[in-house]
């Protein structure tokens, strides 16, 4: 399985990771608060079709240690909040919602592969190239935070990450 995201179709970016379950143990990690703070963001979400999701990301406090955007991202530095709707819920093989103001919308799937968990991320409607490379970073970053809560790991540097993998989707996602 390549780790990195791939473009499926225009505005479209793929990525999957192949998890630590049982299925039941992820879908707390997209679904809880709680946990969905430790490697992408709190906030509430009423788990049925139309139901309001508001996403609070607080980027710096998921790395153990100092970090700080780089300058590109500065705005991001403190709290942001993305709010949505959500789209699909089928507890705990899917879940969709609307992402922001912009018009994407982020799909989690969810397959058990005996004792893993294959999760597939998909955002669709990215209106720009650079939305899509800014989007690829970001997911494959948090999906990282993901995979070390699951493991039980130190998290690194989330925006040392994400700026190195922005890098290498500026390199991989072609232009329009």
């Amino acid at each position: 399985m390549n780790d990195y995201g791939v473009v499926t179709a225009p505005g479209t970016l793929r990525i999957e990771r192949l998890l630590p379950g049982p299925i039941e143990r992820l879908w707390t990690y997209l679904t809880d608060a709680q946990k969905r703070r430790e490697w992408l963001a709190g906030g509430d979400m009423e788990l049925r079709n139309g139901g309001p999701v508001e996403l609070v990301f607080r980027n710096a406090d998921l790395s153990d240690g100092d970090d700080r955007p780089p300058a590109k991202y500065a705005k991001y530095g403190g709290e942001i909040r993305i709010r949505g709707q959500v789209t699909a819920c089928e507890p705990p093989r899917l879940l969709s919602y609307t992402w922001g103001d912009e018009g994407s919308e982020v799909s989690f799937e969810l397959t058990p592969r005996a004792e893993k968990v294959l999760l597939v991320v998909t955002h669709r409607k990215l209106a720009t190239r650079g939305g899509m490379v800014s989007v690829a970073g970001g997911w494959h970053a948090h999906l990282g935070l993901l995979e070390d809560r699951l493991n039980d790991r130190p998290a690194g540097s989330f925006w040392a990450t994400h700026s190195r993998l922005d890098a290498e989707y500026e390199r991989r996602i072609p232009p329009a």
